[in-house]
């Protein structure tokens, strides 16, 4: 558990955008995949399999509480995530531009349709290969190819919009 516990917990969190149920989240995947009787030996297998696990408990939890996931729009971030996206930084003017980068960058992921912003996810944040995220949604890797592409389409020009928009003001 103490190998995967940061990165699931940290995929909750950006899947749920709420630390109490990302708490819930984490909690249930962990009890579901050490329940089951066959346990993948190998690490990545493992990983993947509790990284399904958690997107499949949110996806049924998130269809029977819909109406309530939409009034609960509070983002939480995790210490871990924020202060590496602080790391490095020569001097305090870079820390808060780079941080208002990383802030930026997470609203426009927040916009991406759900179907999307999951593949982005599981690409991006979790480093998960083409063919690993296609098995864990059930997908064809075709359609996980295409949501990522239209994914980064969608992020670049949402991007570039507010730049130009910045520049203007």
């Amino acid at each position: 558990m103490e190998r995967y516990s940061k990165d699931i917990y940290s995929f909750c969190c950006y899947l749920t955008r709420n630390q109490q149920e990302a708490d819930d989240l984490y909690q249930d995947a962990f009890v579901y995949v050490l329940g089951t009787s066959e346990f993948p030996e190998d690490d990545e297998d493992a990983k993947n399999l509790m990284l399904s696990v958690a997107l499949r408990q949110w996806k049924d939890k998130k269809r029977k509480y819909a109406r309530r996931q939409r009034i609960l729009e509070e983002s939480y971030i995790p210490r871990e995530v924020a202060k590496a996206d602080m790391a490095g930084t020569d001097s305090v003017e870079e820390e808060i531009i780079r941080q208002e980068e990383v802030q930026r960058v997470r609203a426009c992921v927040e916009k991406l349709p759900e179907k999307m912003k999951v593949v982005v996810l599981l690409y991006y944040m979790e480093n998960r290969k083409m063919t690993e995220i296609a098995t864990m949604l059930h997908l064809p890797l075709g359609t996980v190819k295409s949501r990522l592409y239209k994914s980064r389409e969608l992020l670049e020009r949402e991007l570039l919009s507010g730049v130009k928009g910045g520049h203007d003001q």
